[in-house]
């Protein structure tokens, strides 16, 4: 090597400072909700998501018997959904994080008390990650932790189950802790289950909500909603969730050229940036969204 002349030096410092501004992320994907969107290890075998949240555990909490609803993927119910516990490992092997999304938009759930809480964190532990249960529906795989998708019911407890939840890092494999919340804040379901700090991805829903969504060409509202999340919520990295396709949600769908244009040019410049969340993984089969945005996220 020869020797460096002070402006080439320069240079290269120049350059670690800009490209240190913008910072890389990765792609998570919902799972689970439609027969249609091919399983879980062709998701993962795509090389396109670095998250994949399987959806929903959409009944828990309150006395009640927890329920899983995978659409048409299988039934928990006839143990069908254990076909799955070898393509969770595929997706692990491949350095990806596979959650289990509790909520969603259609269900029965709620936490009655901080004990139901912890009743709750104690069967998601022993049912779905490091603990032991004659019940795991997903078969032997341990995942990588419990996303809140959390949009109906009660607001309460949902800090205590972020803490019971998180205790568990302290017996063994990590435990990784996601949410979902909508883009207004204080997001009324999480707020306080985010104040926590605990929570390492928090993919904020930027749709299906006028005041802080892209609309008309305008990304300001989005951009100004972004910068206040990731100013004053107290997280590991923040995801700009994103419908993959314009039937993906009732209003809020953000063209590709769009988000890698104007929007991830500004956003990536926070360190908290962690990259996109799509909803879901059947629209981004529909639409190639991931395959248009990932070259720039």
């Amino acid at each position: 090597m020869g020797k460096i002349k002070k402006a080439d030096a320069l240079a290269l410092v120049l350059l670690f400072i800009v490209v240190g501004i913008s910072h890389a992320g990765g792609i998570a994907i919902y799972w689970g909700q439609n027969g249609k969107e091919g399983t879980l290890s062709e998701a993962c075998g795509t090389g396109r998501y670095t998250h994949v949240n399987i959806a929903f555990l959409n009944k828990f909490g309150n006395g009640q018997t927890p329920e899983m609803n995978l659409a048409g993927h299988c039934n928990p119910a006839t143990n069908s959904c254990t076909k799955f516990s070898a393509e969770i490992k595929d997706c692990q092997s491949k350095g990806i994080k596979v959650l289990l999304s509790i909520g969603g938009g259609i269900g029965s759930y709620s936490l009655a008390s901080v004990e139901d809480a912890r009743n709750v964190s104690t069967f998601l532990w022993n049912t779905f990650l490091g603990g032991k249960s004659t019940s795991r529906p997903l078969g032997d795989a341990v995942l990588d932790g419990i996303d809140f998708d959390i949009e109906q019911g009660s607001t309460q407890n949902y800090d205590h189950l972020a803490r019971f939840l998180k205790a568990y890092s302290n017996v063994g494999k990590r435990v990784y802790l996601a949410a979902a919340p909508q883009c207004p804040i204080p997001d009324r379901f999480l707020a306080t289950a985010l104040d926590t700090g605990l929570f390492d991805f928090v993919w904020v829903q930027f749709y299906n909500n006028p005041p802080c969504h892209y609309a008309n060409g305008n990304i300001t509202n989005l951009v100004n909603s972004w910068n206040r999340w990731t100013s004053t919520v107290p997280a590991g990295k923040i995801f700009l969730g994103l419908p993959a396709a314009p039937a993906a949600a009732g209003s809020g769908f953000v063209p590709a050229d769009v988000v890698t244009s104007q929007i991830l040019p500004v956003i990536k410049q926070s360190p908290k940036y962690g990259g996109v969340m799509l909803w879901s993984r059947f629209f981004d089969v529909q639409n190639g969204y991931s395959t248009s945005i990932i070259g720039s996220v």
